[in-house]
């Protein structure tokens, strides 16, 4: 029999340590993209389950947790991803005509896991940019995710780039059903080359080379030029190459300590990404810490298909990877109702500081707080002391 009070599988307490930090690492990200122009938005934890889920795909789909609505009897859905609750807050709320820049924080839920070692409740941080569709959107959302994972104490960043436009264009022209496509896609992204010869033994000759290549098509700037060699000479596969070298070249520039890779048969996220798309890596994490890229259809089931790039995050899996920051500075004081007592702990908190009252009988209170100093009487009046 289990306890009352036991958590369902991959769902945990926050306790204050990582609390603190998660709270620390919101507010300097949220912070980062305010810096930027971005304005904050809090979309709902569920809505009605059409509206959540409209065209986002199956994979979303199993994801969400679903339930009825005891006061209308309709299907609600917990949200598994913020992004499309933006869109629509783009589309029908806001409905501007120039460029938005929105960025939102908050948890989403998931039916299960993504990993052995997730936890089915990350905390989504996200930041969008709508209605511009020239590369300065997508060159602006990189700059805040580097910046961002920076200022998060991350380093040794490594940002690896990849375009939906590649594929699409190596498959253009072919009476390709959704179940071939969706194994073409799993092959690719397992870089099966034996399940891409068997699923690509009736294509034309060129597009089997160019899918027989792409799996090879990953490491360094040499990439680029390995895959205008390699794959048909298209106008949307050349269109992307560019954008890719072009987006490389800026890194470079304005991230020097950022390594740059190219992985073009990264099929992650493959029908919801429409351009160039990123995920950025760091020492000590086994999967990505940050996706993005450009989702130009994403607003066009909201009746306004405006471009659209963008970036998220969880907050939970970057606290886990940074590291560490020491315990917060803290004032000790003895608990007293003498009002100069009353009235110093309160000028001290005004001023900022942290002042931990010990309660009677409770003389190791505080240990989430590094007390480096204390509150004690002298002559009459309340002074600090250096511990």
């Amino acid at each position: 029999m289990s306890s009352a009070w036991l958590l369902p599988e991959h769902i945990a307490d926050v306790l204050p340590a990582e609390a603190r930090r998660l709270e620390d690492l919101r507010r300097t990200l949220l912070e980062m993209a305010r810096s930027y122009g971005f304005e904050l938005v809090m979309p709902p934890l569920l809505e009605h389950l059409e509206s959540l889920l409209s065209g986002t795909g199956r994979a979303l789909d199993l994801r969400t947790f679903k339930l009825v609505d005891q006061l209308s009897g309709r299907s609600l859905g917990i949200r598994a991803d913020a992004t499309p609750q933006v869109a629509r807050i783009d589309a029908h709320l806001l409905n501007r005509q120039g460029v938005t820049r929105l960025c939102y924080c908050g948890p989403v839920l998931h039916t299960r896991p993504q990993s052995a070692q997730s936890t089915r409740e990350p905390l989504q941080l996200g930041a969008e940019i709508y209605g511009h569709a020239g590369l300065e959107a997508d060159l602006e959302v990189q700059d805040l995710a580097l910046d961002g994972l920076r200022a998060a104490g991350l380093q040794k960043l490594v940002l690896d780039l990849a375009d939906a436009r590649i594929v699409r264009g190596v498959l253009a022209g072919l009476a390709v059903d959704a179940t071939q496509l969706t194994e073409v896609v799993a092959a690719l992204a397992a870089k099966d080359n034996a399940t891409l010869r068997r699923l690509s033994a009736g294509f034309p000759a060129d597009t089997r080379e160019a899918l027989l290549a792409l799996p090879g098509l990953y490491g360094d700037a040499s990439v680029l030029d390995a895959a205008r060699r390699a794959l048909p000479a298209r106008p949307v596969i050349t269109a992307a190459l560019d954008d890719l070298a072009s987006l490389a070249r800026h890194v470079g520039r304005a991230h020097p300590d950022v390594q740059v890779g190219f992985d073009l048969a990264d099929m992650g996220g493959y029908a919801y990404y429409s351009g160039a798309r990123f995920a950025v890596y760091a020492p000590g994490a086994a999967d990505a810490l940050l996706r993005g890229g450009r989702y130009d259809e994403v607003g066009a089931v909201f009746g306004r298909n405006r471009p659209a790039v963008g970036f998220s995050t969880d907050l939970k899996l970057l606290a886990a990877v940074a590291a560490p920051d020491s315990r917060r500075t803290a004032i000790r004081a003895p608990w007293g109702e003498d009002p100069a007592l009353r009235g110093a702990v309160r000028r001290l908190r005004e001023q900022g500081e942290t002042v931990v009252c010990i309660l009677p009988g409770h003389g190791h209170e505080g240990e989430e707080f590094d007390c480096d100093r204390e509150l004690i009487a002298v002559d009459g009046h309340w002074v600090l002391r250096t511990l």
